[in-house]
């Protein structure tokens, strides 16, 4: 990741969290029922809690006035405020955290469903790794505030206005002395408030770095390992390991001042009642043992909920920095393409124009074109191949077509239609792709043929199969046309790979199909053994052929040749040998390189 895109990680702005959570309302309002229910139990539970000093006070003088029968009663009376207030917790954490797992299950779904309409500019910016932070530890830290019961602060807060009450109603001089320490509480809390915040946030974003760090290593751990490199990166990983370590560590810094400077402030309020009492001499007419122990009580319910909110406040920025960066990513508005007006429309359209592409301009940086005017056509039914040097704009323009990015100026059209105009996905499913890379997933063979669908049709992707000729290969496998696939399709050979691309195009049976040097990563030997499929796939199809080994392109239609971003030549194989420009240098280039080996 760029030190620009880190110092953006790191330059949030200041989020209210009564925003953030407003904005997490939509997830949780389909689940609200079970928030109602933990809520309406807490509400219960802490006014249960609110009785339990005044029965210990009724304790003390049972016992003062040594009154079996009143001791009984109220041992009786805790003990059944005890076990109904441990069911209705129960309950009611029970019911918290299932409607907040419910609900960032639907946040998770809805981050999915939102990285898949991301525009592949967006990807190209952007690693894997922050990506995956967001729909994971991201949301992870959302939860806490369900799994941690932060949103029990609302009960809390209710107990501690009712604890207040009644020890104003019980002594009010000895609560002024319990309370004069609360001033501290909250200058703590304040000064702990935005280093917390920041400490978080930046939790979050070494996280995300160290995420895209371990992506990109495993991902690349062949060349790691082929360049000797393990010990370097090893050394790097250490150093973003490190930095999350230290962040964790200011906030592990910052939750201990807090709890610490809760519980003393909690012990002088204890301490400063009792130096009270003793001055009004307990028992002696003044405050009796009863009134000092419901009140001693009291203090300690009251330093309960304040210690928990203090520690329910941390998780709360972790949570909050979290949702900023989930709504970050949210936020973003480079979407894949969306129908649009048509910005040109072309005065003659073929009847039969399968590909048309109209002085196209196009830059993936700003400034810095890849496509310089291009056009070019191809009639239904045409074969035609686009060859060139590495960098001229070929891929681009299959890109282009299938509008994975959206052309600067010029027009493209699909079957006589302005890309435009087209429903992205309908113009998606009118194009096959062979591409010279080729992705599995993992599944099964006919899961992987059948990419497109829902559920695979055995019998298509039979049928797909044998077109390529290559089922028998594949049923001969163990499980069939049921064999498991892993990850990438690791245990599968580059040119098994290739032919499932092949019967993917197959089962598709889309109108046009576009071949991305379909079989550069595969040998000469492997390649004939592939022209099978190659010529079942674009039989009675448009195809885009798009090749280095200009002998496989000789048979087209039509040859485009591009340099440097532009169309300098077409016509077919024998025409363009003819004119003896770049084309037959290309490949007089290749047959003596040919003949050299």
């Amino acid at each position: 990741m760029s030190a620009k895109a880190f110092h953006d990680e790191s330059a949030l702005g200041k989020v209210y969290d009564t925003r953030l959570m407003r904005r997490l309302w939509p997830y949780l309002l389909p689940h609200a029922k079970f928030v109602v229910l933990s809520l309406s139990t807490l509400v219960v539970i802490t006014a249960i809690g609110l009785v339990r000093p005044l029965l210990m006070g009724q304790v003390v003088s049972a016992a003062d006035a040594r009154d079996p029968s009143q001791l009984m009663r109220a041992g009786v009376t805790l003990s059944v405020l005890l076990i109904v207030t441990q069911s209705l917790s129960f309950v009611q954490v029970y019911a918290m955290q299932l409607g907040g797992a419910r609900a960032m299950a639907d946040l998770r779904v809805h981050i999915f469903d939102f990285l898949q309409r991301l525009s592949l500019r967006y990807y190209d910016r952007t690693p894997v790794g922050r990506l995956v932070t967001r729909a994971t530890n991201d949301v992870d830290a959302v939860s806490e505030l369900f799994a941690s019961g932060v949103l029990n602060a609302l009960g809390d807060m209710i107990g501690l206005v009712g604890i207040v009450v009644m020890m104003l109603r019980i002594d009010a001089k000895m609560a002024a002395f319990a309370f004069a320490a609360l001033p501290f509480v909250l200058v703590i809390v304040n000064a702990m408030r935005s280093r917390s915040r920041e400490a978080f946030r930046e939790i979050r974003t070494k996280t995300a770095r160290l995420n895209a760090f371990l992506n990109e290593q495993v991902s690349g751990i062949a060349v790691v390992q082929a360049f000797v490199r393990e010990r370097e990166m090893a050394a790097e990983f250490g150093d973003i390991n490190a930095d999350y370590r230290d962040a964790n560590k200011r906030s592990v810094f910052y939750e201990a001042v807090l709890d610490a400077a809760i519980e003393m402030v909690s012990t002088l309020c204890i301490a400063s009642v009792l130096w009270w009492a003793g001055f009004q001499h307990v028992g002696n007419g003044g405050v009796t043992f009863a009134v000092l122990v419901t009140f001693t009580q009291y203090i300690r319910q009251f330093f309960e909920p304040v210690s928990m909110l203090a520690q329910r406040y941390t998780v709360m920025q972790s949570a909050m920095a979290g949702a900023e960066r989930i709504f970050q990513l949210l936020d973003e508005t480079d979407l894949d393409a969306k129908e649009l007006p048509s910005e040109r429309v072309s005065s003659i359209v073929p009847a039969d124009e399968a590909i048309g592409v109209d002085a196209v301009t196009f830059a993936y940086k700003p400034g810095t074109p890849v496509l310089r005017g291009v056009s070019f056509s191809a009639r239904r039914g045409q074969k035609v191949a686009l060859v060139g040097a590495t960098g001229a704009g070929k891929t681009t323009v299959s890109s282009l077509l299938l509008r994975l990015y959206e052309i600067d100026s010029g027009e493209v059209r699909i079957l006589g239609r302005n890309i435009r105009d087209w429903n992205v996905h309908e113009l998606r499913k009118q194009f096959a792709v062979v591409p010279q890379d080729v992705h599995l997933f993992p599944g099964t063979i006919a899961t992987n043929v059948a990419i497109g669908t829902n559920d695979p049709d055995l019998v298509k992707v039979r049928e797909a199969l044998s077109r390529v000729g290559a089922l028998e290969l594949f049923e001969s496998r163990e499980g069939g046309l049921l064999a498991r696939v892993d990850e990438r399709g690791s245990n599968f050979s580059a040119g098994e790979r290739q032919l499932l691309a092949f019967a993917r195009a197959m089962y598709l049976d889309a109108p046009i199909v576009i071949l991305d040097e379909a079989t550069a990563s595969v040998d000469s030997a492997t390649e004939a053994r592939l022209q099978h499929a190659i010529d079942a796939v674009m039989r009675e199809r448009t195809s885009l052929v798009i090749a280095h080994r200009l002998a496989t392109v000789r048979a087209a239609d039509k040859i485009v040749v591009f340099h440097l971003g532009r169309v300098i030549e077409e016509g077919d194989h024998e025409s363009l040998m003819g004119r003896d420009g770049v084309y037959a240098r290309l490949v007089e280039l290749q047959f003596a390189h040919a003949e050299g080996q």
